[in-house]
């Protein structure tokens, strides 16, 4: 029982962390410029957020979520504006002589893991994507006591932090095949798209709260 439930809250987790987005990217990018441990970081960052919002989807803290949910157009305009400012960051990087085991300073990893972070906390919906993943793995608050809902949550930050590693590990393996010019042309794709997550993300929450006034 408590393996099958560890496993659909790793099936959880995973599913949460895939979906392609601006977490996605500054991953990528981060690992590509700065290294394997800063990449890793940052998905850390996400991981530790989703595994926050698994732990209110699974105990049903119902206050909590209203509390969110009441304050959403704020955080989706904060995690517009944040974006916005990674999307900056990226777009003025410079191409650097990637070389192995370089060092990263304590400060650039602190600043990785808490801007990621700060992005995947600033949507509440994610919320309402666990309670729906939960349900289709047949896990809800009345099946699962607080010791199941405990190894969910286990399984949760197990799955999400599965794919940060895999995504990390895997751009780390290729990124000394890439050369300056690529990596250069590459911050300027990401750093594009993930302005116009932000920036998209902006406009969507103006409109939606112009409609509802």
């Amino acid at each position: 029982m408590e393996t099958a439930i560890l496993l659909k809250g790793l099936i959880a987790g995973i599913t949460i962390a895939i979906p392609v987005g601006p977490v996605n990217l500054i991953c990528i990018q981060r690992t590509i410029n700065d290294g394997h441990a800063r990449g890793l970081v940052s998905g850390l960052g996400a991981a530790l957020a989703d595994t926050l919002y698994g732990f209110i989807a699974g105990f049903g803290l119902t206050l909590v979520s209203q509390f969110l949910f009441e304050n959403l157009p704020v955080l989706k305009i904060a995690g517009g504006l944040v974006i916005i400012a990674l999307a900056l960051r990226v777009l003025s990087a410079k191409p650097k002589i990637i070389r192995k085991n370089q060092e990263i300073s304590t400060k650039s990893l602190w600043s990785a893991f808490t801007s990621t972070f700060a992005i995947t906390l600033t949507n509440p919906l994610t919320i309402m994507a666990f309670i729906g993943i939960f349900a289709g793995l047949g896990l809800d608050n009345h099946s699962t006591n607080s010791n199941s809902s405990l190894i969910l949550i286990a399984g949760v930050f197990s799955g999400s932090l599965l794919w940060w590693v895999s995504l990390s590990t895997f751009v780390d393996r290729i990124r000394h095949k890439l050369s300056p010019r690529m990596i250069h042309y590459f911050n300027r794709a990401s750093g594009v798209i993930i302005l116009l997550f932000g920036i998209g993300l902006i406009i969507t929450t103006a409109l939606e709260f112009t409609h509802s006034v």
